[in-house]
């Protein structure tokens, strides 16, 4: 273990009791109690580059989502499905169904759905799909009103989903529209995690991923249904990480990243500027 690691080991437990100056950060964690400008200058140097610590105007720090070196399987999930009206947020879409199972211990420890009125019709076409009629939607709640519900079951726990960039999008737009308020948290994308996790497995979306692990998918196309399904399928994926040797989301999340690039088709250039639909995207 290098040692700027292990001093920000030393300097997560230390704050997550609560935000501390820098001086008084490096006195509790890095033991160092002479000059106070150097022992400023190697709290920056340790932590600065790492975006799970913030600093504020007045020096005061403060840890950001899960502390490092947790075991993977120590870890609280918020795993996430939305369904929505299609299109795209900035063209009036909105959310009609969200559901979030929390995944902690290897086990589907909590569950939250609920349809949501979009203020707007739903196109045939997303019925088809999804069975969410407009009748169905009359008399959901809007987002606004279970806004702080989802807030408070994000915070604090490693959001996942299967093709994380389209539902961390979607819910993080209608929160900040309608709370102003959008959690800082990890993410982890499970079509991510089992191209590189699995890679014999030709096709990433979530039938396959599931149909290659025997979990039954029920109500697809629902939210409560591709959660509960994603969940099980990351309690399976965190397993294979664990085999592997990866052994904490830091560990993890480089390995993710080790990849080779590969061109980038007109088709992906599309989504990374969203303008995906969901039902075309891969994760899907």
């Amino acid at each position: 273990m290098s040692a700027d690691r292990s001093l920000i080991y030393r300097a997560a437990p230390v704050l997550e009791k609560g935000p501390m100056h820098t001086v008084a950060l490096a006195r509790e964690a890095f033991g160092l109690t002479g000059n106070p400008g150097a022992a400023s200058a190697a709290v920056f140097t340790v932590l600065g580059p790492d975006s799970r610590f913030q600093v504020d105007g007045e020096g005061v720090w403060s840890i950001l989502g899960p502390r490092p070196g947790i075991p993977l399987s120590e870890l609280s999930y918020a795993v996430v499905d939305v369904e929505t009206t299609g299109g795209s947020y900035g063209r009036g879409h909105r959310m009609t169904e969200i559901a979030i199972y929390e995944v902690r211990g290897g086990v589907v420890e909590d569950e939250y759905r609920s349809l949501v009125n979009p203020g707007r019709t739903i196109p045939r076409h997303i019925t088809a799909l999804t069975g969410i009629s407009n009748r169905m939607v009359s008399s959901a709640p809007f987002f606004d009103q279970i806004a702080s519900d989802v807030l408070e079951r994000l915070e604090g726990r490693v959001f996942v989903a299967h093709n994380a960039r389209f539902d961390w999008g979607w819910i993080s737009r209608q929160l900040a529209d309608a709370i102003g308020e959008v959690p800082n948290v990890e993410r982890l994308c499970t079509v991510r995690m089992s191209r590189r996790l699995l890679p014999r497995l030709r096709r990433r979306n979530l039938g396959e991923v599931a149909r290659h692990y025997g979990i039954d998918v029920a109500d697809r196309h629902r939210a409560h249904g591709d959660a509960l399904a994603t969940a099980r399928i990351l309690i399976r994926l965190l397993d294979e990480a664990g085999r592997q040797g990866l052994a904490d989301l830091d560990a993890l999340r480089d390995f993710l990243r080790r990849r080779g690039r590969r061109s980038r088709s007109p088709r992906s250039k599309q989504l990374s500027l969203g303008f995906d639909t969901r039902h075309e995207h891969e994760g899907y």
